[in-house]
C-alpha cells in the first residue's frame, strides 16, 4: 500500500472510531508503529483533520466559525492576493460570472477591474465598488440583507436573484473544503445562497487558501462532484492536491 493511501485509510478509520491507538493503526494496516508515527505526524500537519495525543490520534475539532472580516482582510493577504491573480485569468472575455462574497474573491475582483466585456454578478458591496471604474464591465448586484461588518447581501432577496440567473462560472469562498466532504460551512444562514451560486453555474471554481483545505464544518454546500476547479496557494501540500484530482477536480496553485 502506497503512504498516500495508507494515510487516506488511517483518517478513515479515524473517523469511523473517533479515536486509534498508534498500536492498533500498526496492526490495522500491518506497518510498524515508527511508520504510523510517521503518517500521523504528516497528517496533522498537512491536513488538521487528526489530533495527536500520547500514544494515539483522535479527530481534530471541525471549523466552528471565522475570525471577523477585518481580521480575515488582513491574513494571509499575499497568499490570496495569488490566488485572486490566478483565478481571475480562468475568466474569458463574453463571460458571465458569480463572485461570492468573501476575500479571497475580492482579490479576484480585484484582477478583473482592468478587464473588459464582463458581467459580474456578486453578493458584496465591497467586490461590486472594485468595479466603479470599469465601464466595459457589467455589475449585477443580487440585494438583499446587508451584513454591514463585512458588507455581504444575503437572504430571501439574495436567494431569488441567483434562481433567475444562468451563469458560465461561480467563484465560491468558503471556511472549509474537504476532498471527500466537499464545501462545508459552520453558519447555515449564509449556505443557501452559495447554492444558489452553485445552481446557477456551468463551471463552479472554489477559491481557497491553504489553511481551510482538510477542513469541515457542520453543514453541507455542495459535495465534492459539484466542484470542477479549486484555486489555492502554493503551500498547500502534494498530498492535499493529489486528494482533490482524485476526486476529479482540477487543482491550480498560485
Amino acid at each position: 500500500m502506497l503512504a498516500a493511501e495508507r494515510k487516506l485509510k488511517i483518517i478513515e478509520y479515524v473517523k469511523k472510531n473517533n479515536v486509534a491507538s498508534v498500536a492498533q493503526l500498526s496492526e490495522e494496516f500491518n506497518v510498524h508503529e515508527a511508520t504510523i508515527r510517521r503518517d500521523l505526524s504528516e497528517i496533522e500537519r498537512e491536513e488538521g483533520l487528526l489530533r495527536r495525543t500520547h500514544g494515539g490520534v483522535v479527530l481534530a475539532e471541525g471549523v466552528h466559525s471565522e475570525p471577523s472580516f477585518t481580521v480575515r482582510v488582513t491574513e494571509r493577504v499575499e497568499e490570496k492576493q495569488r490566488i485572486g491573480k490566478r483565478a481571475a485569468e480562468l475568466v474569458n472575455e463574453g463571460e458571465h460570472i458569480i463572485l461570492d462574497s468573501g476575500t479571497t474573491t475580492l482579490q479576484i475582483a480585484k484582477h478583473l477591474s482592468k478587464r473588459s466585456n464582463i458581467t459580474v454578478v456578486t453578493n458584496d458591496i465591497n467586490i461590486a465598488a472594485e468595479f466603479r471604474d470599469s465601464k466595459d464591465i457589467k455589475v449585477i448586484v443580487t440585494g438583499g440583507i446587508l451584513y454591514p461588518e463585512s458588507f455581504m447581501l444575503n437572504g430571501m432577496f439574495t436567494n431569488e436573484v441567483l434562481k433567475t440567473l444562468h451563469v458560465h462560472k461561480a467563484f465560491v469562498a468558503t471556511p472549509a473544503i474537504h476532498p471527500k466532504f466537499g464545501l462545508t460551512h459552520f453558519e447555515e444562514q449564509l449556505v443557501s445562497a452559495k447554492i444558489g451560486m452553485i445552481e446557477a453555474a456551468q463551471e463552479v471554481i472554489v477559491v481557497a487558501d491553504h489553511f481551510k483545505i482538510g477542513g469541515i464544518s457542520l453543514h453541507t454546500v455542495a459535495p465534492s462532484n459539484r466542484i470542477h476547479k479549486l484555486v489555492t496557494g502554493i503551500e498547500a501540500t502534494e498530498l492535499q492536491i493529489h486528494q482533490f484530482e482524485e476526486m476529479g477536480i482540477s487543482v491550480y496553485t498560485a
